[in-house]
Protein backbone atom coordinates (compact mmCIF):
# COMPACT_ATOMS: atom_id res chain seq x y z
CA UNK A 1 0.00 0.00 0.00
CA UNK A 2 1.53 3.25 -1.21
CA UNK A 3 1.11 6.23 1.52
CA UNK A 4 0.75 9.47 -0.37
CA UNK A 5 2.16 12.93 1.63
CA UNK A 6 -0.28 14.22 3.97
CA UNK A 7 -0.68 17.97 4.04
CA UNK A 8 -2.15 19.92 7.36
CA UNK A 9 -1.86 23.40 7.30
CA UNK A 10 -2.75 27.08 7.56
CA UNK A 11 -3.52 28.58 4.03
CA UNK A 12 -5.44 31.52 2.07
CA UNK A 13 -7.74 31.07 -1.14
CA UNK A 14 -6.25 32.35 -4.22
CA UNK A 15 -9.75 32.04 -5.76
CA UNK A 16 -13.34 32.00 -5.17
CA UNK A 17 -13.57 27.95 -5.24
CA UNK A 18 -15.25 26.57 -8.97
CA UNK A 19 -17.79 23.66 -8.81
CA UNK A 20 -18.15 21.45 -11.57
CA UNK A 21 -19.93 18.24 -11.59
CA UNK A 22 -18.93 14.49 -12.91
CA UNK A 23 -20.47 12.41 -15.65
CA UNK A 24 -21.69 10.45 -12.84
CA UNK A 25 -23.42 13.67 -11.60
CA UNK A 26 -20.79 13.93 -8.28
CA UNK A 27 -20.14 17.55 -6.87
CA UNK A 28 -16.85 18.72 -6.90
CA UNK A 29 -14.95 21.79 -6.47
CA UNK A 30 -11.67 23.41 -7.28
CA UNK A 31 -9.89 25.69 -4.66
CA UNK A 32 -6.53 27.15 -5.30
CA UNK A 33 -4.50 27.28 -2.00
CA UNK A 34 -1.20 29.54 -0.84
CA UNK A 35 0.52 28.62 2.07
CA UNK A 36 3.23 31.34 3.02
CA UNK A 37 5.37 31.41 5.87
CA UNK A 38 5.49 35.00 7.78
CA UNK A 39 8.00 35.67 10.33
CA UNK A 40 8.68 38.83 12.71
CA UNK A 41 12.11 39.95 11.68
CA UNK A 42 13.61 40.61 15.53
CA UNK A 43 16.03 43.38 14.29
CA UNK A 44 13.91 45.72 12.46
CA UNK A 45 10.43 44.56 14.33
CA UNK A 46 8.47 44.38 11.05
CA UNK A 47 6.80 41.08 9.54
CA UNK A 48 8.44 39.37 6.26
CA UNK A 49 6.89 36.92 3.98
CA UNK A 50 8.83 34.07 3.01
CA UNK A 51 8.92 31.61 0.39
CA UNK A 52 4.74 31.33 -0.88
CA UNK A 53 3.73 27.56 -1.94
CA UNK A 54 0.80 27.69 -4.19
CA UNK A 55 -1.54 24.40 -4.97
CA UNK A 56 -4.63 23.55 -6.33
CA UNK A 57 -6.86 21.06 -4.58
CA UNK A 58 -9.87 19.58 -5.19
CA UNK A 59 -13.26 18.87 -2.77
CA UNK A 60 -15.83 16.50 -3.62
CA UNK A 61 -19.29 15.76 -2.86
CA UNK A 62 -21.17 17.42 0.21
CA UNK A 63 -18.15 18.69 1.30
CA UNK A 64 -17.88 20.68 -2.18
CA UNK A 65 -21.19 22.04 -1.84
CA UNK A 66 -20.59 23.40 1.52
CA UNK A 67 -16.75 24.84 0.62
CA UNK A 68 -18.48 27.05 -2.31
CA UNK A 69 -21.18 28.07 -0.50
CA UNK A 70 -19.15 29.18 2.55
CA UNK A 71 -15.34 30.40 1.51
CA UNK A 72 -14.31 32.65 -0.84
CA UNK A 73 -11.26 34.23 -2.04
CA UNK A 74 -8.77 35.54 0.07
CA UNK A 75 -10.14 33.98 3.39
CA UNK A 76 -7.85 32.24 5.34
CA UNK A 77 -8.61 28.36 5.91
CA UNK A 78 -7.40 25.23 8.37
CA UNK A 79 -6.99 22.40 5.10
CA UNK A 80 -6.14 18.53 5.86
CA UNK A 81 -5.47 16.48 2.10
CA UNK A 82 -3.50 14.05 0.60
CA UNK A 83 -1.23 15.21 -2.20
CA UNK A 84 -1.33 13.78 -4.80
CA UNK A 85 -0.23 14.01 -8.99
CA UNK A 86 -2.83 14.94 -11.57
CA UNK A 87 -2.20 14.34 -14.96
CA UNK A 88 -3.53 14.96 -18.32
CA UNK A 89 -2.90 15.42 -22.00
CA UNK A 90 -3.61 18.41 -24.23
CA UNK A 91 -2.14 19.09 -27.52
CA UNK A 92 -0.60 15.89 -27.56
CA UNK A 93 1.80 16.65 -24.67
CA UNK A 94 1.53 15.46 -21.24
CA UNK A 95 1.16 17.15 -18.39
CA UNK A 96 1.17 16.83 -14.34
CA UNK A 97 1.07 18.80 -10.98
CA UNK A 98 0.18 18.24 -7.16
CA UNK A 99 -3.26 18.28 -6.26
CA UNK A 100 -4.10 18.76 -2.95
CA UNK A 101 -7.46 15.62 -2.46
CA UNK A 102 -8.83 17.95 0.60
CA UNK A 103 -10.85 15.62 3.05
CA UNK A 104 -11.49 19.00 5.50
CA UNK A 105 -11.12 22.70 5.25
CA UNK A 106 -13.07 25.30 7.45
CA UNK A 107 -12.72 29.05 7.61
CA UNK A 108 -9.96 30.24 9.94
CA UNK A 109 -11.68 31.78 12.87
CA UNK A 110 -8.87 33.90 13.93
CA UNK A 111 -10.64 36.04 11.37
CA UNK A 112 -14.07 35.13 10.35
CA UNK A 113 -16.95 34.11 12.64
CA UNK A 114 -19.16 31.25 11.28
CA UNK A 115 -22.74 29.51 12.20
CA UNK A 116 -22.36 26.01 12.44
CA UNK A 117 -25.69 23.70 11.76
CA UNK A 118 -25.46 19.85 11.56
CA UNK A 119 -26.45 18.07 8.73
CA UNK A 120 -29.28 15.20 9.26
CA UNK A 121 -27.45 11.67 8.74
CA UNK A 122 -29.18 11.01 5.00
CA UNK A 123 -27.68 14.36 4.14
CA UNK A 124 -24.11 13.33 4.62
CA UNK A 125 -22.30 11.91 1.60
CA UNK A 126 -19.24 9.83 1.22
CA UNK A 127 -18.54 9.98 4.78
CA UNK A 128 -17.98 13.67 4.12
CA UNK A 129 -19.58 15.64 6.57
CA UNK A 130 -21.07 19.14 6.05
CA UNK A 131 -23.92 21.64 6.45
CA UNK A 132 -27.23 22.17 6.08
CA UNK A 133 -28.46 25.61 5.60
CA UNK A 134 -32.35 26.33 6.41
CA UNK A 135 -33.99 29.32 4.97
CA UNK A 136 -34.96 31.87 7.53
CA UNK A 137 -38.17 31.47 9.09
CA UNK A 138 -38.13 27.91 8.11
CA UNK A 139 -38.34 24.93 10.91
CA UNK A 140 -35.20 22.14 11.09
CA UNK A 141 -37.61 18.97 10.60
CA UNK A 142 -36.00 17.33 13.46
CA UNK A 143 -35.31 13.27 12.98
CA UNK A 144 -34.86 11.14 15.68
CA UNK A 145 -31.13 9.84 16.27
CA UNK A 146 -29.73 6.87 14.34
CA UNK A 147 -30.63 3.18 16.39
CA UNK A 148 -27.16 2.40 16.93
CA UNK A 149 -25.96 5.67 18.21
CA UNK A 150 -24.73 5.36 21.87
CA UNK A 151 -24.89 8.70 22.27
CA UNK A 152 -28.43 9.21 21.43
CA UNK A 153 -30.31 8.50 24.81
CA UNK A 154 -32.53 9.70 27.70
CA UNK A 155 -33.39 13.46 27.00
CA UNK A 156 -36.88 13.82 24.86
CA UNK A 157 -34.71 15.46 21.70
CA UNK A 158 -33.17 12.27 21.88
CA UNK A 159 -30.06 13.09 22.74
CA UNK A 160 -28.18 13.32 25.82
CA UNK A 161 -25.26 15.36 27.75
CA UNK A 162 -23.99 12.08 28.89
CA UNK A 163 -21.58 9.89 27.49
CA UNK A 164 -22.78 6.38 27.49
CA UNK A 165 -20.19 4.61 29.80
Amino acid sequence: MTLLPTLTGVGRLTADPEMSFTQTGKAVANVSLAFNSRRLNPQTQQWEDGEVFFIRGSVWERLAENVVETLAKGMEVLVTGEIRTRSWEKDGQKHERPDLFIRSIAPNLAFATATVVKAAANQQNGGQRGTQQRPQGQQQNRQGPPQDDPWAVDNAQGYSAEPPF
